[in-house]
């Protein structure tokens, strides 16, 4: 992997990582690291990557059918992380991290309902999706380094 490319997979790595942090503290993904996840991309702009953008498309749709299950912040994460990854590599990203959220609370809801205990109220309830679509996009970005695509 050449410098500039060991560069981009930090600063990928480490923005999504505080978008993360950030979902979990504050339940909000800020604007500026999705600004600044999408200017990693920028000194290869392709077509290509302009496409990756249509990734957060379903989340899009999603949120607007609807209304309070899916941020925008969200949203812009996933169209940010999209653009570094390209459409492929990103839906795989997007594939990964939505699976995990939903495995995630599949095992979560199971254990509530073996321990008998109540569900929380619906404030509690919502998850912070940034870490679950970072994990899913740092995999993926190096699933696809180097060509090991699954």
């Amino acid at each position: 992997m050449q410098a500039d490319g060991v560069a981009q997979a930090a600063l990928f790595c480490c923005l999504l990582l505080a978008a993360s942090v950030w979902d979990i503290r504050k339940r909000i993904v800020p604007d500026t690291l999705c600004v600044l996840i999408f200017c990693i991309g920028l000194p290869s702009l392709t077509p290509d990557k302009l496409s990756g953008i249509l990734l957060a498309l379903p989340l899009l749709i999603a949120a607007l059918i609807k209304e309070g299950g899916m941020g925008g912040g969200d949203i812009k994460l996933t169209a940010a992380a999209g653009f570094v990854l390209e459409l492929p590599v990103g839906t795989e990203g997007l594939i990964l991290g939505l699976s995990a959220v939903l495995g995630y609370d599949m095992i979560r809801k199971g254990i509530r309902k073996l321990k008998k205990t109540e569900m929380p109220a619906a404030g509690e309830r919502i998850l912070p999706l940034a870490p679950f679509l970072s994990a899913g996009f740092i995999s993926a970005y190096f699933m696809n380094l180097g060509g090991l695509i699954l």
